[in-house]
């Protein structure tokens, strides 16, 4: 047992211990309030009164100190002061990134030694880079790029033994790369700066894309004056004076063997040739009337000028069936002027109530069909009828429930009325078809706009498209949430959101998963599927919006979910973009045509923080579809008002 001495002791330390912590953590609260004060920031609404600042926004503590600061896209501006960071020394991350912070940056920056993870990129910073910075020994990821930063790049880079990621991009640097092979970086980027020389030798495994936009030579560029495209020190390259050369010359006779080998090789190839072509020639063109498909029912109508990749991501039409209608062709005019024997009754189309009654089945039959593509349900037909009208129809398949129950609930789909949805205006219904006919949207789905042409030609997706888009798709989806508690969409992707000749989108397929049986759901709509899912034809209101929260994500970096993969398998898109932001690259995860727009960074990391907590593992932890539209009308507002005041600063500055 202690003696009274003692326990007084350690009572004094104690005290001593809590009073230093306690005056710490108050001097770590005064210096975050002292740089809310200088730099603002439309979101830094700290409680002033609270104690403790470990509860607010963008600050993380580890035993009562400030490790983490957070602030991405706040709107912060104007000079960081000195005196700052000298009451911030725990820090391991500092996210400034995404603001218009300017000057240089504090010298007592030098203080944070613990700094792990420093990103300012995509401020107005400028001045050179500080010596200070190279105190840092535990820098792992530094971002600096989009920055004006001027000057060399210093050779005390080489300090950071721990740095995997550099990036400096972006900026005014000048002068020669120095020789940095005291680091194994990653990830290196110097590219649109003025620098010149050559790239030093262990930079060049880094791609191109890393140096472009400065005076640079040598591999992965063009070579410098001098060098040779071959490397001197390859085990495979004999040098000059190597008398082995002579023995490695082919003889005549090896020469007239490869000769007589090609052109026979020739010879086969054009035989080949010849015979495909005849092959082709006998095939149907593009487009070809339906009702000749009744000699051969079971063939499909594809588009020649389409491959086989564009009909599977529908690049037209979500998924269903026009000219299939061919197939009901034989089965239809088999029992006699139009009547089909299901259920003993004439079948006909029938249309819903504000839908023009401007063809019949016979004139859907006739018409000219074209594949626009395979879906979950079905496939998609693009059908010109005679008279003019254009329809896109889509063929059920794995229609599992009886007539009775279908039409009950084919026409609640019909009475479905939402200008953000693609309308439903007739069906047929025999034992054999099942035919949806839709409104035809020319442009086409968002999923062949995203990952469809890349070329030239090719009409990039601006902020205020994608924005409205997703606005567009929420409102029809909140609508249909709307019906009931227990209505859901149940399908939700890219390529079942269509899009107007203004881009307007519509949501389509929704409802036809209670019309098919679970087959109906292959593997690649598995992206967009909610965890806790496992029936498809039971989709609730929450599953419906972990899709559109993924549909988001692709809205938002350009990748299809099945093609989100690092460098293990089965990563899918939510949890990819969760790992880069998580490492606070976040302008990593943006489509690269999204980048070009400096002014609504904020609105862009708004968006991207709504689509995962869309996407949350937990149904409860996500937002219902009304909180959903309500967060991108406001962050569209926000987006046209800066873009307003941006235009009337310009007008000033004209006046002036």
């Amino acid at each position: 047992m202690l003696s009274p001495a003692a326990m007084k002791v350690l009572l004094l330390l104690l005290v001593l211990l809590v009073t230093a912590t306690s005056a710490d953590l108050d001097s770590q609260r005064a210096a975050l309030l002292a740089l809310r004060s200088s730099v603002g920031g439309r979101t830094l609404f700290w409680n002033a009164t609270n104690q403790t600042p470990c509860n607010w926004a963008g600050v993380q503590c580890d035993r009562d100190r400030v490790v983490e600061l957070h602030l991405p896209a706040v709107a912060l501006s104007g000079q960081i002061p000195t005196g700052i960071f000298s009451n911030l020394t725990h820090l391991r991350t500092l996210s400034l990134r995404f603001n218009a912070l300017t000057g240089s940056l504090p010298s007592d920056l030098s203080s944070c030694v613990d700094l792990r993870n420093l990103y300012l990129q995509r401020n107005l910073l400028s001045g050179e880079i500080p010596e200070f910075l190279f105190n840092l020994p535990e820098l792992v990821r530094l971002n600096m790029g989009f920055n004006n930063f001027s000057g060399s790049i210093s050779n005390s880079f080489n300090n950071f033994t721990r740095l995997k990621t550099l990036f400096l991009e972006n900026n005014q640097l000048s002068g020669s790369i120095p020789v940095l092979d005291r680091l194994s970086l990653d990830q290196f980027n110097v590219s649109n700066n003025l620098l010149n020389g050559s790239v030093p030798q262990n930079l060049r495994t880094f791609s191109q894309d890393s140096f472009l936009g400065n005076s640079l030579c040598g591999k992965p560029l063009s070579l410098c004056p001098g060098e040779t495209g071959t490397d001197s020190s390859s085990p495979f390259t004999a040098s000059p004076g190597n008398k082995s050369n002579k023995k490695n010359k082919l003889s005549g006779g090896a020469i007239a063997g490869i000769v007589i080998g090609s052109i026979a090789a020739l010879l086969l190839l054009v035989f080949l040739l010849i015979f495909l072509c005849r092959n082709k020639s006998s095939k149907k063109t593009s487009a070809v009337d339906v009702a000749a498909v009744k000699q051969h029912p079971e063939s499909e109508v594809v588009s020649h000028d389409k491959s086989i990749s564009d009909l599977e991501n529908g690049n037209g039409y979500p998924t269903a069936a026009a000219a299939a209608a061919a197939v009901a062709v034989n089965k239809v005019e088999a029992n006699g002027n139009g009547n089909a024997a299901a259920g003993g009754g004439a079948k006909k189309l029938v249309f819903f109530g504000k839908a023009e009654r401007a063809f019949d089945l016979e004139d859907l039959l006739r018409a000219s069909a074209e594949v626009l593509g395979k879906g979950t349900f079905g496939t998609a037909y693009k059908a010109v009828l005679e008279s003019g009208p254009v329809v896109a129809v889509k063929r059920l398949k794995d229609v599992t429930i009886t007539e009775k129950e279908f039409r009950e609930k084919i026409e609640a789909v019909g009475a479905v009325d939402h200008q953000s949805l693609v309308p439903l205006r007739a069906y047929y219904f025999s034992r054999d078809e099942k035919l949806l006919v839709y409104d035809y949207m020319s442009m086409g789905s968002l999923s062949a706009l995203l990952h469809g042409n890349k070329g030239a030609g090719r009409t990039p997706l601006n902020w205020e498209m994608r924005s409205g888009i997703a606005l567009g798709a929420a409102r029809g989806i909140e609508y249909l949430h709307s019906q009931g508690p227990n209505v859901s969409h149940g399908n939700i992707k890219s390529s079942n959101i269509l899009l107007t000749k203004s881009y307007d989108a519509r949501v389509s397929d929704f409802g036809l998963s209670q019309l098919v049986g679970p087959s109906s759901t292959p593997n690649r709509v598995a992206g967009y599927r909610a965890p806790e899912v496992t029936d498809p034809r039971k989709v609730s209101q929450k599953a419906d919006v972990y899709s559109f929260g993924v549909l988001l994500l692709e809205l938002l970096t350009g990748k299809a979910p099945t093609h989100a993969l690092l460098n293990e398998e089965g990563v899918d898109l939510p949890r990819w973009v969760q790992s880069v932001v998580r490492e606070e690259w976040t302008s990593e995860v943006f489509d690269l045509e999204l980048l070009r727009y400096q002014n609504v960074e904020e609105e862009m990391v708004q968006l991207l923080q709504l689509a995962v907590d869309c996407a949350a593992q937990y149904p409860d932890k996500r937002p219902s579809m009304s909180d959903v539209v309500r967060s991108i009308e406001e962050l569209r507002r926000s987006s046209l008002k800066e873009e307003q005041d941006q235009i009337q600063h310009d007008n000033n500055d004209i006046e002036l």
